[in-house]
């Protein structure tokens, strides 16, 4: 625990990141090793990586680690998280941070300059309306070289079909988060009075506050909606590489 009276370093806040998502996200490591998994098979040693909707670096951070050669570009529309992220990944030096607002047409306009192996993001393209997601899984099949690689790791709740796997899915989030928290995780709202502590992180609370003012929560989309959405865009495989109840590691190749 870092006491309250200090402020915390970049390495401290990205810390209680991992065990805050920990304890929304079941088995997150599991995620990340299959998504890294996929790209040692089948991606080349020196490639570049898109971490979409990057938090704190979470992802980028791992590839740029298990792939000494690899390059990541990074981008988050939150101001504060992206900052963060920028001081995580600085470490490697093989790392650019954007950006950008995906809810927005041609937010890929800014990675241009870039061709990229794969693209991953974790935890949040649920933010995003059905429509936007569509949106967005489009620019990145008219951006992606063929070939190239998306894997999105994310729940994507069980509807009313599936009554009993929506509600054991529940049970089993409540069940790990009840223990998360008695071993010490933060929530969610203890992590961002944490991050407003940082004097660099702090300051841009306003910013962040403000550019997300008119961004209602999301009903999260099905895979079936997600599976289809990437064949419309244009990826030509589409299917999942990992499963832990409504948790998934969705996969599709350009």
């Amino acid at each position: 625990m870092i006491p309250s009276a200090t402020s915390p370093t970049s390495h401290d806040l990205l810390s209680r990141w991992e065990e805050q998502q920990s304890a929304y996200v079941a088995h997150r490591e599991n995620r990340f090793q299959v998504m890294l998994d996929v790209l040692d098979l089948n991606c080349p040693p020196d490639l570049t990586v898109l971490d979409l909707a990057c938090g704190p670096g979470s992802i980028a951070d791992r590839v740029l680690s298990r792939f000494p050669q690899a390059r990541a570009v990074a981008t988050d529309y939150d101001p504060v998280l992206a900052r963060l992220a920028r001081s995580v990944l600085a470490r490697h030096g093989r790392a650019t941070v954007i950006e950008s607002d995906l809810a927005r047409a041609g937010w890929s306009s800014a990675l241009s300059e870039w061709s990229f192996d794969a693209v991953l993001t974790s935890t949040a393209l649920h933010w995003l309306s059905p429509g936007q997601l569509l949106e967005v899984y489009t620019e990145l099949a008219q951006m992606l070289p063929p070939g190239a690689v998306l894997l999105n790791a994310d729940h994507l709740r069980f509807g009313a079909g599936h009554p009993t796997l929506r509600q054991l899915s529940a049970a089993h989030d409540a069940a790990v988060q009840r223990e998360a928290f008695a071993d010490g995780a933060a929530t969610w709202d203890q992590w961002w009075a944490l991050a407003v502590r940082h004097p660099e992180l702090g300051p841009l609370l306003p910013e962040r506050e403000r550019r997300f003012a008119d961004r209602p929560p999301q009903s999260p989309a099905p895979l079936e909606f997600h599976l289809s959405a990437l064949r419309t865009a244009g990826f030509t495989e589409v299917g999942t590489v990992w499963q832990y109840l409504d948790d998934y590691v969705v996969f599709a190749r350009r």
